[in-house]
This record gives structure tokens, C-alpha cells and sequence, in this order.
């Protein structure tokens, strides 16, 4: 659809911006990934707003944490529940019904009667 003269011209003028801006962009991403000689007077300046840490010792606290979390000790495994009987925030109502029903039927107990005619 994008055929009319405005559309073109407008098209042109951007190609024609993104030349012109290309150099600054480039030597901007070069100070930010550290390639360029003016990249640690801006290491200093992000030092100063957050904390910088070196990536050996993240992945050495990764390594002993092995990737587990404090929450899951706490939730059955088979049930997904807690220890107050509540189901994860990430699972669905339809699931947790689900999970409800094959607890149910396993326990031995009837479970909800079904709404609709019976025959």
C-alpha cells in the first residue's frame, strides 16, 4: 500500500538519516562494549551507578547454588502443592481442578457430582 509520493519520499529521507548517523552509532556501541580507548572513563561512570562484578565469580555462585531454590523444597513434588495446600502462581485454574481430580480419585473419596441431566 506504502506507494504514494509522500510515503517514498519519506522512505528516502530515512535511509538517507540512517547514512548520516551510522558513524555516531557506531563509535556509541564501540564505547559501550568497552572496544574503544574513551571505554573506561564510561566503566567509571556505570561503577558509580550500579556494582560492577567480574563474570568468574557469577558463574562460580551459580555453580553452588546448582540451580535450586528455596521455594520448591517446600512444594510436593507429585502435587505441586505447598505446605498451606496452595498450587504455583503459574498454574491455571483448569490445571489445578485437573490435579484436584486425579488426588480425588486416587484418595478414594467421591469426587464432585457433575452438572447436567442424568439419563
Amino acid at each position: 500500500m506504502a506507494k504514494s509520493l509522500r510515503s517514498k519520499w519519506k522512505r528516502k529521507m530515512r535511509a538517507e538519516k540512517r547514512k548520516k548517523n551510522a558513524p555516531k552509532e557506531l563509535a556509541r556501541l564501540k564505547q559501550a562494549l568497552n572496544l574503544d580507548k574513551k571505554g573506561d572513563a564510561l566503566m567509571a561512570d556505570v561503577q558509580e551507578i550500579a556494582t560492577v562484578v567480574p563474570a568468574d565469580k557469577i558463574i562460580k555462585q551459580q555453580a553452588d547454588d546448582e540451580g535450586k531454590m528455596d521455594m520448591d523444597a517446600k512444594r510436593n513434588k507429585t502435587t505441586l502443592l505447598d505446605e498451606n495446600g496452595q498450587y504455583p502462581v503459574w498454574m491455571s485454574q483448569r490445571q489445578a481442578k485437573k490435579m484436584k481430580g486425579k488426588r480425588m480419585a486416587k484418595k478414594g473419596g467421591k469426587g464432585k457430582k457433575k452438572k447436567g441431566i442424568a439419563w
